[in-house]
């Protein structure tokens, strides 16, 4: 048996153990390894791929992960057309469908399955022998853009799906691919910290994600998946759609997503009648809210296929299935006027005034406006009506403006040149959609920036709320965070609102965040683009502030998880006077420099380069990675005459070659721990 005939087999095992690994996980919530385990298992197989490239398949669990960009998306052609539904908004309605049905199967029993309508982006999926080979999105309806390349990332989508599916020449299943609301928030929060502009919803989150020409970008968004069809099978087994539902589940397909709380699958029901059904869909609608991802109705289908089939389709929605829509969360108010905020980065932030109109249960008075692209792009004005949405929790959003009810004497609304709060320019740079105020003094500014410093997952001060920062900067009692730290009891006793214990409280809360630690020092200072995650790396690359503040631009960029552009916007912090001098003074202050548990000492592996290659036996690449960089050392992707070690492991690739061409010292595992006193 030849070398590649055993790499070959080992290759199809690892992946066979893997995929099974992620269904545990990622379906059925049943791990049986840990994420150390399944680690070593996805290095392993990352390796052999790596050293060998012509063993990597399409459907490698390794290709998740995200290629490189591509320049556009071509058009596919659907195995079947996608069709909209026609909406029911009432049990009246419900009942009228179910008689037209009766009326074109007399005599007949009709049984229904009831499922959410997830607000999410429609895609086909096409499999061929049980192997993904294709995914669209929904397009006019016959043809699709292809995104296969993005929707490899999903975790929830099978690459490959178990039992008799693997025998199917073609099945394509529709589905729905969405974010739960946590996950969405999340990922705003840290668009946010990131200084990026935050999707309005989960539904422009998903589409935004899966439609991204990177598909690096894609596998970094927390994307799901709900199945809710099959369009096309070869053969068709089928007899009836919950049964389908049914096998596509065993077969590897989640249909019931999870966000470890919550789940859809217990809202998929069989109903025996329209009866049954419209129970089902007031149950669904009265607990829209509890479901955990954006639903805006529930889909009555007929569940016999055969049925289907006689019912038939018209050139818009199929005749064997119907959306009953929940009440619209929307409403129509006017703009009274069109405010614009300052953040603690000085971007400058529209949100419409609204005349207060109540929607799904809440008084609404403000809509976000985004950003004057989007002002332009609805061509929103003050005075104008407009239709506002409030979906889930996301803050209320503008959906168009009712032109037939604007005022004769309207005029464009001319998004400010300079902030509205100290007046400095405001610059919006090339390729950017926020406008920043360029006055690093600015109140506004500084009253944000003070709001983040103390905020639970930065410095954690308790009680530090608006009302205390607007009192504090207004009566130029602060100018800078140490200015905090610098504030006494009775000062604080001063302010409106704030009796003797609370300023007691006060005093004592920021005192006590000192000693927080350099990460969420970082966190706090709002460097742009450095967020809870990337302060935590840098924290521990570094270990102290003193250290930090001497890093070489290029130094960071090489650190595993940081990147170029943060890279620049640390570097270029920490060359500002002014930054300097505000930590300098926070350090006077007594906060903590240093991040716990990293040692101050002078680190053995400082300003050392390294280049990993193979696999190693007791450590994962990136438990490698970070062994180093707590040492001082950086990692490199590529062995130079700069190079100053490269650890080899087993099955190495071309860089143990390169190493020896250039004269590059090599360890083995054993030296580098050694090395790095893990012996």
């Amino acid at each position: 048996m030849s070398d590649t005939t055993t790499l070959g087999a080992q290759v199809d095992e690892l992946r066979r153990l893997i995929r099974r690994h992620e269904y545990l996980y990622y379906v059925l919530d049943r791990p049986e390894i840990t994420d150390a385990e399944f680690d070593r298992l996805f290095q392993r197989l990352l390796r052999i791929e790596q050293a060998h490239p012509e063993l990597i398949t399409a459907d490698s669990p390794t290709q998740r992960v995200g290629g490189r960009p591509v320049e556009g998306f071509a058009s596919v052609q659907h195995k079947a057309a996608m069709l909209s539904l026609d909406n029911a908004y009432s049990a009246d309605e419900l009942v009228e469908f179910e008689a037209r049905i009766k009326r074109a199967l007399p005599d007949e029993r009709i049984a229904y399955v009831i499922e959410p309508k997830v607000d999410g982006l429609g895609v086909a999926l096409l499999y061929e022998h049980g192997r993904f080979v294709r995914g669209a999105t929904r397009g006019d309806g016959r043809y699709g853009e292809d995104v296969t390349q993005n929707l490899m990332t999903v975790r929830s989508l099978p690459h490959r799906l178990h039992g008799s599916f693997t025998t199917y020449a073609a099945l394509e299943v529709r589905g729905e691919v969405f974010m739960w609301r946590q996950a969405f928030d999340r990922l705003n929060r840290g668009l946010e910290a990131d200084g990026d502009e935050p999707f309005a919803n989960p539904r422009n989150a998903a589409a935004g994600s899966v439609r991204q020409k990177d598909s690096r970008i894609t596998a970094s968004r927390p994307l799901d998946i709900f199945i809710y069809g099959v369009s096309y099978a070869e053969p068709d087994p089928f007899t009836d759609h919950w049964r389908a539902m049914e096998q596509l589940l065993e077969a590897g397909f989640l249909l019931d997503p999870k966000d470890r709380k919550t789940t859809l699958e217990r809202y998929r029901r069989r109903c025996a009648g329209i009866e049954d059904a419209v129970a089902v869909c007031r149950e669904i609608e009265a607990a829209r809210d509890e479901i955990g991802c954006d639903c805006d109705g529930v889909v009555v289908k007929v569940d016999a296929i055969e049925q289907q089939r006689r019912l038939g389709s018209t050139t818009h929605h199929p005749r064997w299935a119907i959306a009953y829509k929940f009440p619209a969360r929307q409403a129509t108010s006017a703009i009274r006027k069109i405010d614009i905020s300052v953040g603690r980065t000085g971007a400058l932030t529209p949100t419409a005034l609204l005349d207060p109109v109540e929607i799904a249960g809440a008084t609404i008075s403000r809509a976000t406006l985004h950003n004057a692209d989007e002002i332009e792009r609805l061509d929103i004005r003050e005075g104008d009506t407009v239709l506002v949405e409030r979906a889930g929790d996301v803050i209320p959003h503008i959906l168009r403006v009712i032109h037939e009810r604007r005022p004769a004497h309207s005029t464009p609304f001319r998004f400010p040149t300079r902030c509205p709060v100290c007046g400095a320019d405001a610059f919006r740079p090339e390729g950017e959609v926020v406008s920043r105020c360029t006055n690093s003094a600015c109140l506004a500014r500084l009253k944000e920036s003070l709001l983040h410093f103390g905020s639970r997952r930065a410095m954690d001060i308790e009680h530090l709320g608006e009302a205390v920062v607007e009192q504090l900067v207004d009566r130029a009692l602060v100018r800078e965070f140490a200015d905090l730290y610098r504030m006494n009891v009775e000062t604080l006793a001063g302010l409106e609102r704030l009796a003797q214990k609370s300023a007691t409280n006060l005093y004592h809360a920021i005192q006590g965040s000192k000693g927080r630690g350099l990460s969420r020092l970082l966190f706090a200072l709002g460097l742009r683009y450095v967020g809870e995650h990337v302060a935590a790396i840098v924290a521990r690359h570094y270990g102290s502030m003193d250290r930090l503040e001497q890093a070489l631009e290029a130094e960071l960029a090489e650190i595993y998880g940081i990147g170029p552009r943060i890279a620049q916007s640390v570097a270029l912090y920490f060359r500002q006077p002014e930054n300097r001098r505000q930590i300098e003074r926070l350090r006077e202050v007594g906060v903590a420099m240093e991040e716990a548990g990293v040692s101050a000492a002078p680190r053995p592996l400082a300003g050392k380069a390294f280049v990993l290659t193979g696999g190693l036996e007791t450590l994962t690449r990136d438990e490698a990675k970070e062994l180093i960089a707590q040492a001082g050392g950086r990692v490199t992707s590529s062995v130079s005459s700069k190079t100053d070690y490269v650890v080899v492991g087993k099955d190495p690739g071309s860089k143990f070659d390169d190493a020896t061409r250039l004269g590059v010292p090599t360890l083995d595992e054993a030296a580098f721990k050694k090395l790095i006193g893990r012996v």
